[in-house]
């Protein structure tokens, strides 16, 4: 299926990559009490929080997991799934696996796979990666470069999430866990019934790392069917 989509442009998160925009959204940018915090702490992007609410209100990582990243670049997702699977002697207790088309600085411990999620070459080398393991948690916090184009982006966006629950449909362990960035507008809530279709409890959270004026929401599925 994935080699019949037509080649789009790049995957990034819009919130923590180069900033685009005027001196204004800059000012406004290290203003955010997030990205001061991250800095403080050690970790590479804003977006790290997101994860840790998740986290901490999911309960979604522990040692000895199978975790597969997705849209890792530039690593603050992995950098807590790391934290929350090392074991007593500093090492991952666990499998993590990052994949993103952009490149991300080595974390000790994680296998990192660059390339293009919508290409089947993609696919099946992180296929190779696994060694026919099967996935305790799927995280997905990959988006499109906006275009400012409303449903051109709608699209792009739904692209991405498409693949993913494929992706979970064929590696994620029936007891697993998916969580997947998605934007509110056009195709979502299709989205979330072919999520209910494979998974009988769907959640929509929204971190309070994210920002107020984005459309974006993490969905939690859990409980794959037969």
């Amino acid at each position: 299926m994935r080699e019949n989509f037509r080649r789009r442009k790049p995957p990034s998160r819009p919130d923590d990559k180069e900033l685009r925009g005027g001196k204004g959204e800059g000012a406004k940018f290290f203003a955010d009490p997030f990205v001061k915090r991250s800095k403080a702490e050690g970790y590479r992007a804003r977006s790290v929080y997101k994860l840790t609410e998740l986290d901490d209100r999911e309960h979604l990582l522990r040692r000895g997991m199978t975790v597969v990243d997705l849209g890792a670049a530039p690593g603050s997702w992995t950098q807590i799934v790391r934290e929350r699977l090392v074991g007593r002697d500093g090492k991952v207790d666990g499998r993590i696996i990052a994949m993103d088309i952009l490149p991300m600085d080595p974390i000790d411990g994680v296998t990192f796979l660059q390339g293009d999620f919508r290409e089947q070459e993609v696919a099946d080398k992180l296929a190779e990666i696994l060694g026919g393991d099967k996935v305790d948690v799927v995280l997905s916090d990959m988006a499109p470069n906006l275009s400012g184009i409303a449903a051109a982006d709608a699209a792009r966006s739904l692209l991405l999430n498409e693949l993913a629950l494929e992706f979970c449909l064929e590696h994620l362990k029936p007891n697993g866990v998916f969580v997947t960035k998605a934007f509110q507008g056009s195709g979502y809530s299709q989205y979330v019934e072919a999520l209910k279709k494979h998974f009988r409890r769907v959640y929509t959270r929204k971190p309070a790392a994210s920002r107020d004026t984005s459309a974006e929401v993490y969905l939690v599925a859990r409980e794959r069917k037969a």
